[in-house]
């Protein structure tokens, strides 16, 4: 039976290389981003009730991000339409992928709003990857297409990083990698060691 690690942290945090840094460790990591991706593509589970929710937001078999974007924001009561949709799929889509590597000492479930949406009980324990406010807002400032006003309303969806660090078994310092490796090289050692709470 697996270990069962929550991964989340906030926007530009740095969540993403630590993901990868599990990766290459050779933990297994289901990353609900990437789930959502596949289940929007062409042939994906979620296409045809999203695109029978929200008129006009298929292209070529497929949910045109944009178009959805656009389609909520004229609809304050969409997202919760969209979630009664998806999350049933994605949460399905997490099953899938425990179920075939139930024989990992550790996988890793990448859930950029784990505490948000109230996850955290399905996990063993949690990590929150950290930086400082200032190194956060340059990182996504520094993305292609990010403004003060997007990146503001993000952050208004995310709980506070305190908060997150606080309620987290495991902290991931991202301020530098090879402080974020020392880190997950601590937590996977200790986790084996069968003290993850130590």
């Amino acid at each position: 039976m697996s270990f069962v690690l929550g991964l989340t942290g906030g926007i530009g945090m740095g969540k993403s290389t630590a993901a990868e840094m599990f990766r290459q460790m050779g933990h297994p990591v289901w990353d609900a981003d990437d789930s959502v991706h596949r289940l929007y593509a062409a042939g994906g589970a979620a296409v045809a009730p999203v695109a029978a929710a929200f008129p006009d937001v298929a292209q070529a078999g497929a949910i045109d991000r944009t178009a959805l974007r656009k389609a909520l924001a004229a609809d304050p009561g969409g997202f919760a339409r969209l979630e009664e949709i998806v999350h049933p799929l994605v949460a399905e889509d997490r099953r899938d992928f425990l179920q075939r590597h139930h024989a990992a000492p550790i996988v890793v479930l990448d859930i950029p709003l784990l505490y948000e949406k109230g996850s955290e009980g399905a996990m063993d324990a949690v990590a929150v990857v950290s930086a400082p406010a200032e190194l956060q807002r340059e990182r996504v400032l520094a993305r292609p297409g990010m403004t003060e006003d997007s990146f503001r309303m993000i952050l208004s969806r995310q709980m506070p990083d305190a908060e997150k660090r606080k309620r987290a078994d495991f902290i991931i310092p991202s301020v530098t990698r090879q402080g974020a490796q020392a880190a997950i090289m601590d937590i996977c050692d200790r986790i084996m060691a069968g003290r993850p709470h130590a």
